[in-house]
């Protein structure tokens, strides 16, 4: 029962794992096409075999791999009624909504657990169930902003371009849903070994800043909070990007002995030897000495000749590529991350592999996204309604 990007990114996850997920959705009306908020967030959008466009937004389709849709309309009795008999015979509910917007239709967690006391239930808000923004809608841009994650990302204020800058992609909602999976695969486990479901309350507030990792404790050690750095490492130098003969090239140089080699490599063998940068901690306080010497070192060679000689040697650098690059690297495909699913409308779908891989257990992708209430009558028959009702409930707009 959710939408957009954190809940569906959980939820693809799980299934991914090997569940079944029933995705409950609202149904098309005069007003609107229905469906998950996504479904419409175009172009671009999936096409069909003649290069038309389809109904399914790239967007939708990113995060909703393997499930199974049922358009219904959750504020009709006979829509609860469903949602109750779904969570009768299901392990986990998984929703969105804003604080305390389930319990007045009877779907809050109190009212089905009284169904399934097993059941764990997880909701995923901006801010939680609990403290002074609970009811506030959370959304990931706003989310990245007032979780510190723009104070410590784009280029240095004193810098042409400085200022505050968002992700490429909605990092708070992507992180929520990854926790959650972990959070529920936990209550599972838990489950097994005590027989007691339980409820999760996630908020995407509460990821963003956990995710933010050493940037926290950088500043719960120090009384210090982090700048913007740009491409720097805020704890090892150089670890950047630098501007080559014919590009750009990252260097991560990760401790001294590969310090060592890189300058080495560059031809400047005493800058590893010299007393303001002999060592990591030495060469962050004198990051500032120490730089425009390796930026004037780096313009000397093209990127590959810097790629063939860091690498011979042991020292971490890399090309920035784009995503079509990305998808034409020759490690990328042996790794199998582009996949493509029959789609009952396009013919195929190109889709994003999930990174997992398992020896004993490997993924299988049963399903492609699924076009809006393209299961409806086949989940309504499998908690036993007879046609005549399915056509009943079509009739009123319950489905």
């Amino acid at each position: 029962m959710s939408r957009v990007l954190a809940g569906p990114w959980c939820g693809q996850l799980l299934s991914d794992l090997g569940a079944e997920v029933v995705k409950i959705e609202r149904p098309a009306d005069e007003t609107s096409r229905g469906g998950d908020d996504t479904r419409t967030w175009g172009p671009p959008y999936l096409k069909d075999a003649q290069g038309r466009d389809t109904t399914e937004a790239a967007y939708y389709l990113s995060a909703n791999r393997g499930k199974k849709s049922l358009t219904l309309d959750i504020s009709s009795p006979e829509g609860q009624e469903i949602i109750r008999q779904l969570a009768a015979k299901s392990d986990i509910v998984l929703e969105n909504y804003k604080v305390g917007q389930l319990k007045k239709y009877g779907l809050d967690y109190a009212s089905l657990k009284a169904v399934n006391p097993k059941l764990i239930y997880c909701s995923i808000t901006g801010f939680g169930q609990t403290g002074p923004y609970a009811h506030r809608a959370g959304y990931d841009y706003v989310i990245q902003g007032m979780g510190g994650f723009m104070s410590i990302t784009g280029e240095r204020d004193d810098l042409p371009g400085g200022g505050p800058q968002k992700a490429g992609v909605a990092v708070a909602d992507l992180m929520t849903g990854m926790y959650s999976g972990v959070a529920i695969l936990a209550a599972i486990t838990h489950r097994e070994q005590t027989g007691e479901g339980q409820y999760i309350d996630m908020a995407l507030l509460d990821c963003q800043v956990a995710m933010l990792a050493n940037m926290n404790t950088n500043y719960l050690t120090s009384g210090k909070a982090p700048v913007r750095a740009g491409n720097a490492h805020q704890n090892l130098t150089p670890y950047q990007v630098f501007k080559v003969a014919d590009g750009y090239v990252i260097v991560a140089v990760g401790n001294d002995g590969q310090f060592t080699k890189y300058c080495q490599a560059g031809g400047l063998p005493e800058l590893s030897s010299d007393p303001r940068f002999r060592t990591n901690p030495e060469r962050v306080r004198n990051r500032a000495e120490m730089i425009p010497i390796l930026e004037r070192m780096m313009l000397a060679k093209t990127r590959q000749q810097w790629m063939d000689q860091l690498e011979a040697v042991g020292v971490p650098c890399g090309p920035i590529n784009s995503i079509a690059d990305t998808f034409d690297n020759p490690q990328v495909k042996a790794r199998g991350l582009k996949i493509d699913l029959p789609h009952p409308t396009a013919g195929t779908v190109p889709l994003v592999a999930n990174p997992i891989k398992y020896s004993g257990t490997p993924l299988e992708y049963a399903a492609p996204p699924p076009l809006l209430g393209e299961h409806t009558e086949t989940v309504l028959r499998e908690l036993g309604y007879a046609p005549e009702q399915i056509e009943k409930l079509r009739a009123s707009h319950v489905i």
